[in-house]
């Protein structure tokens, strides 16, 4: 079994220092505390800047940040997410010619807070501000399964024949959303309606949002052996959508192997 992670150690001791010291420190002062030399120092404090568990001072000298106050909220406020998602929200209505909806949980729900039509003339209502069951959409159930306390608020309610009223399947699927990555419903939500979605995540990886696309049944997945699946290249194109939103927000690309 692995050990401890030393750099996350020492962060965490600095951060205990930090918040112990009556007035900011130098980075000299800060190393002599934790036995570190001056350029691992200077390294940790500023990756802890960057991330806003700590500042730096008029005087060059550190002490702790607003980060740190505002842990268990969001960093990526509802306009800031829309902003990086519009671009890439409307080319993924054009790439798949389907409706292209982003949601923020909100009490146990998802909140649609970005809205792309179809791109075709048929006539259609602007879902901004709607508030959907998580447990009953793609959308919802990617944010669900990121948010590991948090569950949708009162019953299962039954919208179709085909919505999850389990909380035990419900909890199956929400474990193979995290794992594959992208979540998809099928006449959960609506009769003869489908759904797609897949994570945007924030500089740290976590799950700010949900970008998917929401179209007709037969336009979004086949039926093989009585079980449905997503058309081809419909799952790919939402999570790469998805993705470039992350990587707007500034979610490090994987270093390869």
């Amino acid at each position: 079994m692995p050990g401890p992670i030393q750099s996350v150690e020492r962060a965490a001791a600095m951060l205990r220092l930090l918040a112990a010291a009556p007035g900011a420190l130098g980075v000299v002062e800060i190393g002599h505390a934790l036995g570190l030399a001056t350029t691992t120092t200077h390294g940790l404090l500023r990756t802890l800047v960057d991330v806003g568990f700590v500042v730096q001072d008029e005087h060059g000298d550190y002490t702790t940040g607003p980060g740190l106050r505002e842990l268990g909220r969001p960093r990526v406020g509802a306009d800031d997410l829309r902003a990086h998602a519009v671009n890439w929200a409307d080319s993924l209505a054009v790439r798949t010619g389907q409706e292209v909806r982003l949601a923020v949980l909100s009490e146990g729900r998802a909140l649609v807070v970005h809205h792309v039509f179809r791109p075709d003339d048929s006539e259609q209502e602007l879902q901004v501000g709607v508030s959907l069951p998580a447990h009953a959409c793609a959308l919802g159930k990617v944010l669900l399964a990121a948010a590991v306390l948090a569950r949708p608020r009162g019953r299962l309610t039954g919208l179709t024949r085909r919505t999850i009223t389990d909380p035990a399947v419900l909890r199956r699927t929400l474990a193979a959303v995290r794992e594959q990555g992208w979540a998809v419903d099928v006449e959960e939500l609506r009769p003869d309606r489908a759904g797609i979605a897949a994570p945007v995540r924030d500089r740290g990886g976590l799950v700010v949002g949900a970008l998917g696309i929401e179209g007709a049944v037969d336009d979004l997945v086949d039926i093989v052996d009585a079980r449905t699946r997503p058309r081809p290249g419909l799952v790919s194109a939402v999570r790469a959508a998805a993705r470039s939103v992350s990587l707007g927000l500034g979610l490090r690309p994987p270093r390869a192997s």
